[in-house]
């Protein structure tokens, strides 16, 4: 994979929060199974990337709902760099599913049921709810993202013409981790919804998850391989146990006192921004955003 854009950073809001616009290409010779080989990894990570273009949209409508209310003027400029971050993300992994597609892995069946599914909640949730929702679907992408960061090995194996993708995504998440929980906190508020929302967006991270992966599986061409389901549910829960990890992270979250930022990742960020550059050959990436 390259990134066929000038990667040299622009600044478009006065924040510290900058959209990368990529432009990933997936070269003709990435394998199907392209988290080494291994199918189960590859199939799960597979049925995350189905829900990024849509979810992403999501999250930008609920948030920008509320933004013309904002008179924080940081606030407002974070905002902008949000909604720009996110709208990349949709569009790369959006590349990034048309790749699976044309390797027999049938994302868009997924993309279409995430897109009725999100329909739905927008039509019979509140605006509040939905924000509530983004905050919660965000804490859980800024623990996956920064567990990513601090310990690369987790993609260990990862074809490198893929990893960049997924680094690239995880500093960004980490960036602007905080922005929906503000815009929550400055326009709504409220402990209940907000922790009464993690508790069922949990549910249905998880139910959807496996569900997702069950319906990607469903439409591919060969047998399902239980050693790998058995070595990615000891990658998950066992030893090394990366969803067993996030354990303290996510309770934080249903502190009254809670806030993103409590974890400063600036140096998490800063490697895996450095690591992302080399991958790409790209040391334009680590430079200071040009006005």
């Amino acid at each position: 994979m390259n990134a066929k854009a000038n990667l040299t950073p622009r600044r478009t809001n006065k924040s510290d929060i900058q959209p990368r616009r990529m432009d990933f290409e997936f070269e003709a010779d990435i394998p199907r199974y392209w988290f080494g080989g291994d199918q189960f990894k590859t199939v799960l990570l597979s049925a995350l990337s189905c829900t990024f273009p849509e979810g992403e949209r999501f999250f930008v409508r609920s948030v920008r709902h509320y933004q013309k209310g904002i008179t924080d003027e940081n606030l407002k400029e974070e905002v902008k760099g949000f909604i720009g971050q996110e709208a990349h993300h949709g569009n790369e992994h959006e590349a990034f599913n048309a790749f699976l597609e044309a390797r027999g892995i049938p994302a868009k069946k997924v993309e279409e049921f995430v897109l009725r599914g999100l329909k739905w909640q927008g039509k019979f949730l509140s605006p509040k709810r939905q924000l509530a929702k983004t905050c919660a679907l965000e804490h859980f992408t800024a623990m996956l993202a920064e567990t990513i960061l601090e310990h690369p090995e987790m993609l260990e194996g990862m074809d490198k013409r893929v990893l960049p993708l997924w680094f690239w995504h995880a500093v960004e998440e980490s960036e602007h981790k905080s922005v929906a929980y503000d815009v929550y906190q400055d326009q709504e508020g409220g402990y209940w919804t907000r922790t009464s929302e993690m508790a069922v967006t949990t549910l249905e991270f998880l139910g959807f998850t496996i569900f997702h992966y069950f319906q990607l599986r469903g439409g591919m061409d060969d047998k399902r391989d239980l050693r790998s389901v058995l070595r990615g549910f000891n990658w998950l829960l066992g030893k090394p146990g990366w969803l067993r990890k996030l354990g303290p992270a996510y309770f934080a979250y249903y502190r009254r006192d809670f806030h993103p930022s409590q974890r400063d990742s600036r140096a998490l960020r800063e490697a895996g921004l450095k690591r992302l550059a080399a991958l790409l050959d790209k040391p334009e990436l680590l430079e200071e955003p040009a006005a």
